[in-house]
């Protein structure tokens, strides 16, 4: 195991940067902000929205799934996100569908798109490039061209920010901009307890990281913001911990999941850590919830961990908490002596559905 006060170990397995990235998040979306707001909107090829559809898979879809959880309390209009090869049957041409794939080349994504092109829904898209960045040229599809070099688990400023810009500037998000940037300034204050020279005796993600370590964290967190977030933390840990994870969410869990809990061997008790995001945002009886379960769980001698998101608005307590989890996957993958940022799995899926598909 290694040990994350040696910043030479650290940084020996991290050859592609990965915590550059985590560490850079607010700079991103800062750079993301200016560019949407440079980004010059045909306005009138949006009118009428009837609801929207952010299509995208993995980080790419972090942003709408954000967005999304956001907004849920404020847009009058149905926000729906597809993980599919086709879209709902209810998408039509007044629906807006934004595609997201940093690379350009996911292909459930492309398929979702030419789904939209066949039903005449309103299409806009962000990307690197790719063949999606050629289908957006060749049926006049507004886009933005997204900086390229990252994975795009680590690109959530880009796939996140100027979709929050483009909802502001076609009318269906309010007061966007000023939220955005005391998020920015929030991050950029509360990563400093978690950089790596940090001790790992007073540094809060090196500290969960290390008890998270040789364990499967259980991430539950409340469906109104930070239902999104236990899903950035499973998803991080699996990509860059390159360990298992899985996230639910209160009240959901308490109806089937918590019976499973309730009847572990103590080899399993060992195995687990159960982690629950919260927040000022969670619904008072989920609070409640929160509190009574974690006193079960413990009565069952299993560990529970609270983390309250910090921040004035619920934006800012949503990327507290995504940028805390990012920073823990991250020391969680040096610990496990690996590079954080490969997925070769995913990598080698990707090639064998290729192959798959050629010899059809």
């Amino acid at each position: 195991m290694a040990n994350l006060d040696e910043l030479d170990s650290i940084r020996a397995l991290d050859p592609g940067n990965m915590y550059n990235a985590i560490f850079d998040l607010p700079e991103q979306m800062a750079k993301a902000f200016k560019m949407a707001g440079g980004w010059n909107v045909p306005v009138d090829m949006f009118p009428d929205v009837r609801n929207v559809v952010v299509v995208g898979m993995g980080g790419s879809a972090m942003g709408g799934d954000i967005a999304r959880s956001f907004l849920a309390s404020e847009m009058l209009i149905p926000f729906h996100i597809c993980r599919n090869y086709v879209l709902p049957e209810y998408v039509d041409d007044e629906t807006l569908v934004i595609a997201s794939s940093y690379s350009g080349n996911t292909e459930e994504t492309l398929a979702a798109v030419d789904d939209a092109l066949e039903r005449s829904a309103m299409i806009v898209a962000l990307t690197t490039g790719g063949m999606l960045e050629e289908v957006a040229q060749l049926n006049d599809i507004p886009r933005l061209k997204l900086p390229a070099g990252l994975q795009p688990r680590a690109a959530l400023g880009f796939s996140f920010v100027p979709l929050m810009v483009f909802l502001e500037k076609i009318g269906l998000a309010k007061n966007v901009s000023e939220r955005l940037q005391a998020t920015i300034a929030h991050l950029r204050s509360t990563r400093e307890k978690m950089v790596e020279d940090g001790s790992s005796t007073t540094n809060p993600a090196k500290q969960l990281a290390g008890l998270l370590y040789g364990k499967v964290p259980l991430i539950y967190a409340g469906p109104t913001l930070t239902d999104v977030v236990a899903s950035r933390w499973k998803s991080q840990i699996c990509e860059n911990s390159k360990t298992m994870a899985f996230a639910n969410l209160y009240p959901e869990f308490n109806h089937n999941e918590l019976v499973g809990l309730s009847n572990l061997s103590i080899e399993f008790k060992e195995q687990i850590i159960v982690i629950n995001l919260r927040s000022i945002d969670d619904h008072e009886k989920n609070s409640v919830r929160m509190d009574v379960v974690k006193q079960i769980l413990e009565e069952q001698d299993l560990m529970v961990i609270d983390l309250w998101a910090t921040g004035e608005s619920g934006l800012e307590r949503i990327f507290n908490l995504i940028q805390m989890g990012d920073f823990v996957s991250y020391y969680l993958a040096i610990l496990n002596d690996t590079d954080p940022t490969p997925v070769n799995v995913i990598e080698n899926l990707k090639e064998e559905l290729s192959k798959a598909v050629s010899t059809e």
